[in-house]
Parts: C-alpha cells; sequence; structure tokens
C-alpha cells in the first residue's frame, strides 16, 4: 500500500477519460489542469495504456481499471486500490457492475476496509459527498462529459487537519 505523509498533498482525480486516438488530450490535460499537484488518480476507463503511460512519465500515479478497459490496461493497473495519503485512508474502484448505484456500488467494495476517501468514476457525475462518514468523490469526466454541461476533474488537498476537494469545472481542454 502506497503511504505518503508531507506537510500537505494535493491530488488531481481524473476518471473516464475514454482515450483511444486522441493521446495528445492527455498531455494538454495533465499541463493545463494537473501542474501543481503532487500526484494523480484515475479511476479508470482510459481504453488505452497510453494514457496510464502519458500519466506516469508526469506526476506519481495511482489508478485502478474499468469495465471498458482491456487487457493492456488491466496489465498495468488492478480493479480495486487502497493507500494513505497524510493519514487518509483512500479507496480508489470505478464503480461498474451489476445492480446497486454507481454510488453504492464503490461504497459497498470498500465497506469491510474502513477507509475514509472512497474515488470512483463510471457514472461521468461529478459528485462530493459523504456517505456513512466516508468521503465519496466522483471526478465526472475530463473528455467525455455526457449529459452533463460541463468537463470535470477533482483537486484534492489533504493537511493532517482538514481535507478541501474541489471539483474544477471546464468546456475544454
Amino acid at each position: 500500500m502506497l503511504n505518503l505523509e508531507v506537510a500537505k498533498i494535493k491530488v488531481g482525480i481524473l476518471s473516464d477519460t475514454h482515450i483511444s486516438k486522441d493521446n495528445y488530450k492527455i498531455d494538454e490535460l495533465l499541463k493545463k489542469y494537473f501542474n501543481e499537484v503532487d500526484i494523480i488518480i484515475h479511476a479508470g476507463d482510459y481504453k488505452s495504456s497510453k494514457v496510464i503511460e502519458t500519466i506516469k512519465k508526469y506526476k506519481p500515479f495511482i489508478g485502478v481499471f474499468g469495465n471498458n478497459d482491456g487487457n493492456a490496461v488491466k496489465e498495468l493497473v488492478r480493479e480495486k486500490e487502497i493507500i494513505k495519503l497524510n493519514g487518509y485512508k483512500i479507496g480508489i474502484y470505478h464503480g461498474h457492475g451489476e445492480g446497486k448505484s454507481t454510488i453504492d456500488k464503490a461504497y459497498e467494495v470498500f465497506k469491510e476496509d474502513k477507509v475514509d476517501i472512497i474515488v470512483f468514476g463510471h457514472s461521468h457525475l461529478p459528485i462530493i459527498k459523504t456517505m456513512n462518514k466516508t468521503l465519496m468523490l466522483n471526478p465526472g469526466s475530463p473528455t467525455s462529459k455526457r449529459k452533463e454541461r460541463w468537463y470535470s476533474i477533482i483537486i484534492l488537498e489533504l493537511d493532517k487537519n482538514f481535507i478541501n476537494a474541489q471539483i474544477k469545472f471546464f468546456s475544454n481542454i
């Protein structure tokens, strides 16, 4: 399990990039919105292993695969991850599966792990809310907004005494 302890850590969170051809989009996205983060979390549905390779060249990275990821991606990341940043235990899972809502599926996966924060994706709907004392974060999508008005990511700041999670909305990369 990754375990980082620093005075303050800034985490860039994204999911559902769905990039299979236009890999330059991930470069643009990273330069524009993830310049000042310390680590990047991706909650799955990359569509290409090149997206993971690009992120890893840019910043420290942790991610999971989603339901639209093939074997090339699954060889690089797992389905579920748990990391610890500044004392906060963070679970990462895409959110896919049968039955229940996406947020409920993500919560269920970590029910026995006693995590403080769950990062998930799948629905492309940006969410910041608590659920049974667990902070639930879905960054939406920076490249595939579906019915949403804007593309989105989350910037998460973790200090030993506070959490600051903000959805960043934008009209294009």
